[in-house]
């Protein structure tokens, strides 16, 4: 990510043609968060186990891990319309199911089970909104802007997600924060896959990438690697916190918590776009994720709640720079043509590590307390984050860009 100013914000919102597809993208995103955790909640309070709901909700985002990869590539081959439309009808059937599934106490597998169709149907309009921003923005500090928007958004979601379900799971129906939450979200992609900028992006002509697609790049491995463990420490998190809010008797004000992050997340999001550090994006990956799983590690201090929100707003701060540096490396490591395909691998490396660290601290609250799930997520982001210090020097323009040159 380049340094950015306020005016090239300014002048990528306004571009003609991006407000319907912007809005429609908002409204299809903000539940992107709310709808995992809401499940998790849901099932927790009808199964009366963390372990159980915490694989639920690792089911489905396995589902997205694997769905955002295939939908990505649908859209950088067919443009968004088509897979979009067909996969919101999937996700909202899919949806439906489950809760009636959860409401009749159903096998865990079958809970399993139509939580990971949840995921990989749900559809992909943060890949397809990242990836029309390059077609819509002329100029590379504008469009620089755009994608720092688009990380800074994702992650105001993903934060305030957490404290929608958290409040949603307190309605008279426990799961109204997971159908509340897919009702939006389904909306929102069928608006924006009918925006007429959206429908404007047809077919792609041929391309010739291999297999793995956008993946072939050592550096996009890389840059997976980094978000995998993001998502890693952030799912220690979201299953920890609410437990230690369920231990002070506070259930309700779990997802709350976990929303306290987004004060010092997105104010530092902000701040960091306008002058990023470290200027390179080789150290940058690295150092943000040490970081982050540094900070995380004083959610294990705080005795009381108020203690632990004080110590969520340190950890908040790296959050959305982690995020806005993944989406800006994308343009360096990626293979031309597979913008969507891209992010999505970013996205199944979040929701990967999102998985793990949800199914890992689920287990861990139940047998040795929250406190030990925090320290394990800070581990786990260090081992990391060393890892990506060693892989640096692939985080670079993929031969086929220097070729081009």
């Amino acid at each position: 990510m380049s340094q950015t100013s306020l005016a090239d914000y300014r002048a990528a919102l306004t571009t003609p043609g991006a407000t319907r597809p912007m809005v429609a993208s908002i409204l299809a995103r903000l539940p992107i968060a709310m709808i995992g955790l809401s499940a998790l909640l849901y099932v927790q309070q009808e199964m009366g186990s963390f372990a159980v709901a915490g694989l639920v909700s690792a089911s489905s985002l396995v589902g997205v891990a694997v769905g955002s990869v295939v939908q990505g590539r649908l859209i950088d081959r067919f443009g968004p319309t088509r897979p979009l439309l067909s996969t919101a009808a999937m996700f909202a059937v899919i949806l439906v199911t489950l809760a009636l599934a959860i409401e009749a106490h159903a096998a865990t597998l079958v809970l399993v089970a139509l939580a990971f169709g949840i995921g990989i149907t749900e559809p992909m309009v943060g890949s397809a909104s990242r990836a029309l921003w390059g077609r819509l923005v002329p100029g590379e500090a504008a469009r620089n802007a755009a994608y720092a928007y688009e990380a800074i958004s994702m992650e105001v979601f993903f934060i305030l997600g957490p404290g929608l379900a958290g409040l949603l799971v307190a309605a008279p129906w426990p799961g109204t924060g997971m159908v509340a939450g897919g009702a939006c979200m389904v909306a929102g992609a069928v608006l924006f896959a009918l925006s007429p900028a959206v429908r404007a992006w047809g077919p792609a002509g041929r391309t010739h990438h291999s297999l793995l697609g956008a993946l072939s790049s050592p550096g996009m491995r890389t840059l997976a690697l980094a978000a995998l463990g993001f998502g890693v420490v952030i799912g220690f998190v979201e299953v920890a916190v609410p437990a230690a809010a369920t231990e002070a008797g506070s259930r309700a004000l779990g997802g709350v918590l976990l929303s306290v992050w987004s004060v010092s997340s997105v104010a530092f999001g902000v701040a960091y776009s306008l002058r990023p550090w470290p200027r390179e994006m080789p150290l940058r990956l690295p150092v943000l994720l040490a970081g982050f799983g540094v900070l995380v590690a004083l959610l294990a201090w705080p005795s009381t709640l108020w203690g632990l929100a004080i110590a969520m707003l340190a950890a908040g701060a790296l959050i959305t720079p982690q995020s806005a540096t993944h989406s800006a490396a994308i343009e360096l490591v990626a293979p031309k043509g597979t913008a969507a395909e891209a992010f999505g691998w970013v996205l199944t490396a979040v929701t990967l590590g999102l998985a793990f660290g949800q199914s890992v601290s689920g287990y861990l609250v139940e047998h040795a307390g929250p406190s030990a799930a925090f320290l394990a997520a800070t581990a786990s982001a260090l081992v990391i984050a060393a890892v990506v210090y060693l892989l640096r020097g692939t985080v670079k323009a993929p031969r086929e860009h220097v070729l081009a040159a």
